[in-house]
């Protein structure tokens, strides 16, 4: 076999860091400590203070030194023993990032020698493929590497496909007792597209998005106060109904306050019993689980304190009419101040005051660390928690493009594996209006939510492709497609509006033989969409009509000198994540923002 294949070796030296949990690698190494461009071997030392426990994985950050895209074969040794060897796709424009297995029982406490050789078959030097290597990391099944703009997200897809959520070894039972998402501004009809999923994901919870009660979704219009059109109210009882034949718990939520002309007078009687019909019509129905948001509200010169309680008596009023109709009725209350560790001191004091005045079988939600957020971590969920002193309920602002023309489709990642310790649930909040597209991250946050401490995310969008998508052909061109939108997450980034597809092009546009460069991405942007409408005719339909427009937004600024102003879609940061997506001028500095001003849409 040797004869075959011409092999360069490359000896990598890692460096030993402290590893803070399941985001950060175990050994991390940048390309400074290990190139050597006078020789194609490098020194090899990995210095363990103990071998970590299991699973176990090598990531290489590489692309080819000159010639085109091809595949060559790598194996990886580590102390002078082969633990991997696969034939593996490297390009010349990008780099990407290779994930190998590493079993423990190859490695031991002190210095470890790793050893990677790279080679392609045909043997002879003119077949040789020449790498370059500028990251490596050792780190555990949790760990994701971070993305930039000039490194390709590959997603792996499984010769078989697995359980998919992942079931716990043990046979324990799911570690989140509530495992769901919401909607978006759905209409009925998305709900209902998505039961028969939730059950396929092993997930038991729907709730609507409050905007779906609104009066009018585009513009968003909230006449909270007045009856439902009966139309409307029969559609969502047929989500009730069918969520109910599913073993699934619909949520019912609602929000008095936001874009509305009339505002919930907190207690007035006569708009609480107006308020009171919707929850009664849904209780009904045979509803136990009932939402009430008061989150993303001006509050500017009002005393939080005062606000926290006077939101306390609000839902202690709806929450009491609620069990004096079903005893097992259970509420959870969106908070204004709903992210975070609670630690500042407008949330602590709003906090602390609606925590003391607040019944304790009331849920709160919460959205992690910050309201759209790399990291939800179990520290800061014990400092929200201890502040508040009531259960929570993760509101995770994941994948959700806030009506954006954009998406994300990588897995969920940077949930602490333990936050089902410190809390009680865990739901998504989607993508608008791709709600069909939207189940390839869903699927991610059901095993996440299933397991979380055996959770794998690059295992885990490898196996949610093959769970919706039954054929080769298919499966190909969903992988194609998350791999152009792997999510702000992979990113590191916060802005629901976050297009990796369009920033890729625009930075392709400003590198060296950059017209070439953007014209291939346009070109592979445009094979994924024919790709899609090949292997998914009449499916996925404001999926592609999202690409479309990427692509009409490149063909439109292509042609334009490079320097010049670019219209491109504006990243949301609102927390409240209801602002239909608008454009800004994007200008190269803070003189020709000046100069030019803004453009909106008439």
């Amino acid at each position: 076999m040797r004869n075959n294949i011409a092999l360069c070796l490359v000896e990598l030296v890692l460096v030993m860091i402290v590893s803070s949990g399941a985001q950060e690698p175990i050994v991390r190494i940048d390309g400074s400590e290990i190139r050597r461009p006078a020789a194609d071997t490098w020194s090899a030392s990995v210095p363990l203070d103990r071998i970590p426990p299991g699973p176990v994985f090598l990531f290489l950050k590489l692309r080819r030194l000159g010639g085109p895209d091809t595949s060559c074969r790598l194996e990886i040794l580590v102390n002078n023993k082969t633990v991997a060897r696969r034939q593996v796709a490297v390009s010349e424009s990008n780099w990407r990032y290779k994930r190998f297995p590493v079993p423990t029982d190859r490695l031991r406490a002190g210095p470890n020698v790793f050893r990677v050789k790279s080679g392609q078959k045909g043997g002879g030097r003119a077949a040789l493929v020449s790498l370059e290597i500028s990251e490596a990391l050792l780190a555990d099944h949790r760990f994701t590497p971070r993305l930039d703009l000039a490194t390709d997200f590959e997603v792996e897809l499984p010769e078989k496909a697995g359980p998919l959520p992942a079931p716990p070894s043990d046979g324990k039972p799911p570690s989140f007792a509530l495992r769901g998402t919401k909607g978006w501004a759905w209409t009925p009809e998305q709900y209902l597209e998505e039961i028969p999923f939730l059950v396929q994901a092993k997930m038991n919870f729907l709730m609507n998005c409050y905007t779906s009660m609104f009066s009018s979704l585009d513009p968003f219009i909230n006449r909270w106060w007045e009856p439902l059109p009966e139309a409307k109210k029969a559609a969502f009882e047929s989500v009730v109904q069918a969520c109910q034949r599913s073993d699934i718990e619909f949520c019912f939520s609602m929000h008095p306050q936001l874009f509305s002309e009339h505002p919930l007078a907190l207690d007035n009687d006569e708009d609480f019993e107006k308020l009171w019909r919707h929850y009664a019509w849904m209780q009904g129905l045979g509803v136990k689980w009932f939402n009430l948001c008061y989150d993303d509200i001006g509050v500017e010169g009002q005393e939080k304190s005062a606000l926290g309680e006077a939101h306390a008596r609000l839902v202690n009023r709806l929450l009491e009419r609620l069990r004096s109709k079903t005893r097992g009725a259970e509420l959870i209350f969106c908070p204004t101040y709903y992210a975070g560790c609670g630690d500042t001191p407008d949330a602590h004091a709003y906090l602390e005051a609606l925590g003391r005045s607040l019944d304790p079988k009331v849920y709160l939600f919460w959205t992690g660390d910050g309201v759209i957020t790399p990291r939800i971590t179990r520290t800061c969920a014990a400092s929200y928690r201890k502040i508040v002193n009531h259960r929570l309920i993760i509101w995770d602002n994941y994948p959700v493009n806030d009506r954006n023309p954009t998406l994300h489709l990588g897995p969920v990642t940077g949930r602490d594996p333990d936050l089902c310790e410190v809390t009680s649930g865990y739901m998504s909040n989607p993508l608008c209006p791709q709600n069909d597209i939207n189940r390839i991250p869903l699927f991610t946050c059901a095993d996440y939510t299933y397991n979380p401490t055996a959770y794998d995310p690059l295992r885990s969008i490898g196996q949610a492709i093959p769970a919706l998508a039954p054929t080769p052909p298919q499966q190909q061109a969903l992988k194609h497609l998350v791999e152009l939108y792997p999510g702000m997450l992979l990113y590191g980034d916060t802005r629901t509006g976050f297009n990796p597809a369009w920033e890729r092009f625009s930075a392709l546009l400003k590198s060296p033989d950059g017209r070439a460069r953007g014209e291939a991405f346009k070109r592979r942007v445009q094979s994924v969409l024919e790709e899609l409408d090949t292997v998914f005719p009449g499916r996925y339909t404001r999926t592609k009509e999202t690409l479309r427009s990427h692509l009409d937004q490149m063909s439109e600024d292509y042609p334009r000198p490079l320097g010049k102003t670019e219209a491109v879609p504006v990243q949301s940061l609102f927390p409240c994540h209801l602002f239909p997506a608008f454009r800004v001028l994007s200008i190269e500095d803070r003189d020709s923002v000046l100069e030019n001003g803004l453009e909106f849409p008439t």
